[in-house]
């Protein structure tokens, strides 16, 4: 089965699998759900303030408007699997506003 690309998305949801990034990825906050499901290896994840380890299989939900932040605390690659409505936009702590292609 080939991967997810818009062209064969769903009419409301995207899913794709994201490697997050060596180091610690910005806080942001994000205007849909967005549902973060680990694969492989182990995350920091940063929930409006609250961090806590994950592992491959753990899954956490960021809700609209939650202050969102991932750090790879080792030297080992993680692989994600996130799903989310389409229209995403992240705002970055200094206003910021990103909007992935797919989102569009």
């Amino acid at each position: 089965m080939p991967p997810a690309q818009r062209t064969r998305s769903g009419n409301e949801l995207y899913v794709w699998p994201g490697t997050p990034p060596e180091g610690h990825a910005p806080v942001h906050t994000v205007n849909r759900e967005e549902i973060f499901l680990l694969l492989v290896g182990e995350l920091l994840v940063t929930l409006d303030g609250s961090t806590e380890r994950i592992r491959a299989g753990d899954t956490v939900i960021v809700n609209p408007g939650t202050a969102f932040s991932v750090e790879n605390p080792t030297d080992h690659t993680a692989l994600s699997w996130v799903t989310t409505s389409i229209g995403l936009e992240a705002v970055l702590a200094d206003g910021t506003r990103i909007t992935p292609p797919w989102a569009n």
